[in-house]
């Protein structure tokens, strides 16, 4: 990954000397390794696919459906009104934040207002939020491996060391927070979980986010808790009970996203859920990147809440339905690529060549089998024997035919 975008450097570079840029660079963000999304696209760029062997893309989370019809048509006939274009407070419309807070203190039978949710642009620019009123250069931040690489590259950004806390492939991928305690210092600023997780679909148990916790107020310092997929879940009950805690805005602090929930990826708009005083500190920021979500993305979330219970708890049976088939699968039941956990949105899973890069067999899978999936490598440090499927942009149909694949390249 890295090696051809440093061949593509150098190219533009000896054709085009002139525009290169002669001006310094931010240090932090220039040893920052480009995204890996957009290179691994360009492995089937112009290719075509015959309709016996289609190709199957389960590389990045993209929802199989769009918007449900109501909402869109409410959007259409919104944003014919003068004021569809204005901004909103910097924290978000007053109603989103009210439905959200209502929304939480229902599902996690806790108590949460409105003054403690902030709307932002998506989840990533909610963890950039949080991240730049929490740390400064020189601070820690530790991530579980497999991280979402989005997380470590804002950290590296801003001067911040991720601290990498081992990948349990024993356990499915739940980290452990024995072994996260022995990594806090009086650096560390947060530990991040993401939870169902991304890549490896672990869905964290309500003890072991709550140990969490613990540590975390142990130590003075913030439980960062991206819970995107959380509408995914097979189980109904409380994600956890920390929102039921007097003492949670204190520590906990909430990510969320409206992006594969309600299929709104493009319209942007999540939320970070925390402590008053910590709002304060984001709206600062969040003034100077974007003033505030974009007002569309926020219609479209609280039309959502308010309307789209049934819509959504058919996506969610959608979801459980693929992964239900995946795991049926003859994955893990022979030698060959084998299911370390799915849950959520994705799988993960241990690829059969031990000696090769994840980078490698991912684009021998494209190549070969027409499966487009992310290289375990994009996650983290020692994820080279694994790749991650996105088994949500399937439908349940399609599995038997992905893991026949699988088997294909394993044999051949």
């Amino acid at each position: 990954m890295v090696g051809s975008t440093a061949v593509q450097a150098i190219t533009v570079a000896t054709l085009f000397p002139r525009l290169l840029m002669t001006y310094p660079f931010n240090p932090f963000v220039r040893a920052v390794r480009a995204p890996p999304v957009e290179e691994i696209h360009a492995w089937i760029q112009g290719r075509s696919f015959p309709p016996d062997k289609e190709l199957l893309d389960v590389a990045h989370a993209v929802p199989r459906i769009p918007p449900a019809t109501i909402l869109r048509e409410h959007l259409a006939r919104l944003i014919l009104e003068d004021g569809a274009g204005g901004y909103t407070s910097v924290l978000g419309l007053s109603s989103l934040r009210e439905a959200f807070a209502s929304h939480l203190s229902e599902a996690y039978r806790g108590t949460v207002v409105p003054g403690q949710v902030a709307v932002t642009a998506g989840c990533n620019q909610a963890f950039c939020l949080v991240m730049a009123a929490l740390t400064q250069p020189g601070d820690e931040v530790i991530l579980p491996l497999p991280f979402y690489f989005n997380h470590q590259m804002w950290l590296e950004m801003q001067g911040v060391k991720t601290v990498a806390l081992p990948f349990e492939e024993s356990t499915g991928g739940i980290p452990d927070p024995e072994r996260a305690a022995t990594l806090v210092n009086d650096r560390t600023r947060a530990i991040v979980l993401v939870t169902p997780n991304n890549p490896t679909g672990a869905i964290y148990a309500p003890p072991v986010i709550e140990r969490f916790y613990e540590l975390a107020r142990e130590n003075g310092i913030a439980l960062v808790l991206d819970e995107t997929y959380k509408d995914f879940r097979p189980e109904q009950n409380p994600p956890h009970n920390l929102f039921g805690r007097e003492d949670w805005p204190d520590r906990l602090i909430q990510l969320f996203s409206f992006s594969k929930a309600y299929s709104l990826a493009g319209y942007r708009v999540g939320t970070v859920t925390g402590g008053i005083l910590l709002l304060e500190e984001i709206a600062k920021v969040a003034d100077c990147l974007s003033i505030c979500a974009p007002r569309i993305g926020q219609e479209a979330a609280l039309f959502g809440l308010h309307n789209l219970a049934g819509w959504l708890e058919e996506n969610r049976k959608l979801m459980i339905a693929a992964k239900t088939a995946l795991v049926e699968t003859s994955l893990g039941t022979q030698d060959g690529y084998r299911l370390i956990s799915a849950g959520g949105y994705f799988a993960y899973v241990q690829h059969p060549f031990a000696e090769k890069p994840a980078v490698e067999v991912a684009r021998r899978l494209a190549d070969r089998q027409n499966v487009l999936c992310f290289p375990g490598s994009g996650f983290g440090p020692d994820q080279e024997r694994y790749l991650r499927i996105a088994f949500g942009n399937l439908q349940p149909e399609q599995m038997p035919g992905l893991a026949q694949r699988l088997d294909s390249d394993a044999g051949g």
